[in-house]
């Protein structure tokens, strides 16, 4: 038997069952990358899943009390009286890979709060869409998190976007810094979660939340980002571009993606997000019911609360999002079939147009900027930020986090 056909037909053994076909195509096109992909559908995040198994074993309040305590801790090694793997936990968020260099972040910072809008637009419209043609569909729909609690849920990932967007926000205990350990968290939590449900198979699926999927996760919303705020309008220069993208990874390592699979340039993300798309199934009933009830969640950040109001911009919305993505995801997702033609073009005059009223009309200005924009739509609870873990896969059946 051929070496190399007995190696290929050992990996699509071992893989999940729903990535072999996938697999096999990805192999035939960057044999390593599918290789290492297909690898990382099977682990979650050591660190943190450790600690969560540690975490399970304390009361819900003295559990969020006690990641308080650690995020807060300056020098993590000094918290002797905190079971281990926490401890260990914490100590990994502590350190700081030699390839970052917070100095350089500010290029990506002006980027972002001069394009805000754009951004926004080129997240809920296409980055997040195209993340859920992924099986990480999955673990959305079975915890109902965005099905059900839609808007909340995208509060929440504009308010970790804003502040690791803010300078200083990814400094030691800066709120993008936290709000990116506190995903992490999550994640593990969620994992563990859904791992001991009967509605997660494994075998099928492989790890719920996955590196591989938060690898494909973290390249779509910095490299992939990129181009369709291009595509809106956006203008920046290669150190802005290179900054957003150094922003983006570092709060990714943050979250806990190996840096296996963490991209380190623009190019090799694109390339992970290009053969992700290859190797992940196709789009599932559930990345249709997300992708739905994301485009259809848009119109509430607005204020539009009567329901023809909230059609027709949902409507408008879907249209961007299908030239965005493109028709054949549009096609899988189940779009409304329109023609996009002429979208972005109009969608990039109408942008003009306003930032021209904002120009010559200072007041109005004020209160319709970017800052403002992504402020009104971003999740600030009286409490602070929470340290809270869901207690229950299901949304619905979960204490408040």
């Amino acid at each position: 038997m051929d070496r190399s056909f007995w190696f290929l037909e050992v990996i699509v053994v071992k893989i999940p069952t729903s990535y072999k076909q996938g697999y096999v195509k990805g192999r035939s096109i960057d044999p390593e990358l599918a290789d290492n992909y297909v690898a990382h559908t099977t682990l979650g995040d050591p660190i943190a899943d450790a600690a969560i198994a540690e975490l399970n074993s304390l009361e819900r309040n003295e559990s969020a009390h006690l990641i308080q305590r650690g995020i807060a801790a300056e020098d993590p090694t000094t918290l002797h009286d905190v079971p281990p793997a926490i401890r260990r936990f914490f100590e990994s968020c502590a350190e700081v890979p030699d390839w970052v260099d917070r100095s350089s972040f500010m290029p990506g910072c002006r980027l972002f709060h001069r394009h805000t809008r754009l951004v926004l637009a080129g997240m809920v419209g296409g980055t997040l869409v195209e993340g859920f043609t992924t099986n990480i569909a999955k673990s959305f729909f079975l915890t109902g998190r965005l099905r059900d609690n839609g808007q909340r849920r995208l509060r929440q990932n504009n308010r970790h976007m804003l502040e690791i967007f803010m300078p200083g926000g990814l400094d030691r205990m800066g709120d993008g810094w936290t709000h990116s350990i506190r995903v992490r968290l999550v994640h593990a939590k969620v994992r563990k979660l859904l791992e001991q449900s009967d509605e997660w198979d494994t075998e099928v699926l492989g790890t719920p939340v996955s590196a591989a999927n938060l690898g494909f996760a973290i390249a779509a919303f910095s490299a992939r980002l990129l181009r369709h705020i291009k595509r809106l309008g956006a203008s920046y220069s290669r150190e802005e571009r290179e900054s957003f993208m150094a922003v983006w990874r570092y709060s990714g390592y943050l979250m806990g993606i190996p840096e296996s699979i963490l991209y380190d340039t623009e190019e090799n993300a694109l390339r992970l997000f290009e053969l992700g798309r290859v190797i992940e199934p196709a789009p599932s009933m559930e990345s249709i019911v997300l992708a739905s009830s994301l485009i259809n969640s848009a119109p509430l950040f607005a204020g539009l609360t009567e329901a023809p109001e909230r059609r027709k911009l949902a409507s408008y919305i879907a249209e961007i999002s299908r030239a965005l993505i493109g028709d054949e995801t549009a096609d899988q997702l189940l779009y409304p079939e329109k023609t996009t033609r002429s979208a972005l073009l109009k969608f990039r005059f109408a942008n003009m147009v306003d930032a021209g009223f904002n120009l010559v009309n200072p007041t109005r200005a004020k209160y319709n900027n970017n800052l403002t924009t992504i402020l009104g739509i971003s999740a600030f609870d009286k409490e602070g930020i929470s340290f809270r873990l869901p207690d229950h896969h299901h949304a619905e059946e979960s204490s408040d986090w």
